[in-house]
């Protein structure tokens, strides 16, 4: 793969394996969609190949347009097989359980789609995966969502089986005039415009046998998982990030806070932060981006609500703090997307 900064993260061509057959399907030009959202065609026909993760994102909205079908991407997610997530495919499906299979999805996310995030969390015998998609520029992600969301469940049924429905599937989008596309292919509790996107099931299902496994070839699935690159480690950025996260909303992201809940205190925390190379500061501006370009991207969340969402005491210093980091205000990047959403739809 060729290096690309953060700033403009990559996708495997794979991810959209049957993009133009769907589109020559529906009557579209899928040449002159792919070539108007500058990718080369032939970076299509290579599922190996990484393309700017914003301009598949484009590509995506513009098709869904062209075609007159606001499920584009719920569609795309039936031609879509295990084997686009690369040599990761081969160890997921001897996985014992989907719990397992879905912490390498987490870990391993990198080595497929550098854009998209998961997040799982636990509570009352139910699991929320929640999906977001991050591509470092304003850009529409209704169907980049959809796909995901679909995939993820595609990929839990080669768990749980083709007839599992999840406990419910959520997007953020507003509701498609006619669902019956999300019903068919998700189940019939498939809400809309929530407050993320996500799939909600059952913590047992997560545990559930995987019987499909064959152990006699797991230890050769964990030498090839040797062979991908090294996941992202859990280390103490990542764990004093997920706590920033977590305590932002409530104006408690502090470093002495963070130091009592980790039970050490606030030398022993910039230690362990400065043999990763960062500080708190540092982990503290990468949380609040990584929330911001989700919760800006939003129109469910205002502004203000998007300051406090981020633990600033006013949207005045949340405006000053957004265009120190991106060079825009808020709103201006607000607007950028929502334009670059009616532009794919000319």
């Amino acid at each position: 793969m060729s290096s690309r900064g953060p700033i403009q993260p990559g996708v495997r061509a794979a991810s959209l394996h049957g993009y133009a057959d769907l589109v020559a399907s529906l009557g579209a030009d899928a040449p002159a969609l792919v070539g108007a959202a500058g990718i080369a065609p032939a970076d299509l026909a290579d599922p190996d190949r990484w393309i700017p993760a914003a301009a598949a994102a484009r590509l995506l909205e513009a098709s869904a347009v062209s075609t007159g079908r606001d499920d584009f991407g719920l569609r795309l997610s039936e031609r879509r097989r295990l084997s686009a997530l690369g040599p990761l495919s081969l160890v997921l499906r001897e996985e014992p359980d989907a719990r397992s299979a879905l912490d390498l999805l987490l870990r391993y996310e990198h080595s497929y789609n550098e854009a998209l995030h998961l997040k799982v969390t636990e509570s009352g015998g139910l699991a929320t995966v929640r999906i977001w998609f991050d591509a470092g520029q304003p850009v529409p992600t209704h169907q980049s969502l959809d796909l995901a969301a679909a995939a993820l469940v595609g990929i839990l049924r080669t768990f749980l089986g083709e007839d599992w429905t999840p406990w419910s599937v959520c997007f953020s989008h507003r509701g498609p005039e006619t669902p019956d596309t999300y019903r068919r292919l998700l189940g019939d509790r498939v809400l809309f415009d929530h407050d993320y996107t996500g799939v909600v099931l059952s913590s047992a299902d997560l545990d559930r046998t995987n019987t499909g496994s064959d152990p006699a070839f797991r230890p050769y699935a964990q030498r090839l998982l040797s062979t991908l690159p090294v996941p992202r480690p859990d280390n103490a950025p990542d764990e004093v990030g997920r706590l920033v996260e977590m305590l932002l909303p409530m104006g408690r992201a502090s470093v002495a806070q963070v130091a009592r809940t980790l039970g050490i205190d606030r030398r022993t925390l910039h230690r362990h932060l400065a043999q990763h190379g960062e500080t708190f500061t540092s982990v503290l501006h990468a949380t609040r981006r990584r929330l911001a370009e989700r919760y800006v991207t939003n129109p469910r969340h205002s502004l203000t609500d998007v300051s406090q969402l981020l633990g600033f005491a006013a949207p005045s210093a949340f405006t000053r703090w957004f265009r120190q980091q991106y060079g825009v205000a808020p709103r201006d990047w607000r607007t950028a997307g929502e334009i670059t959403g009616h532009l794919a739809g000319e």
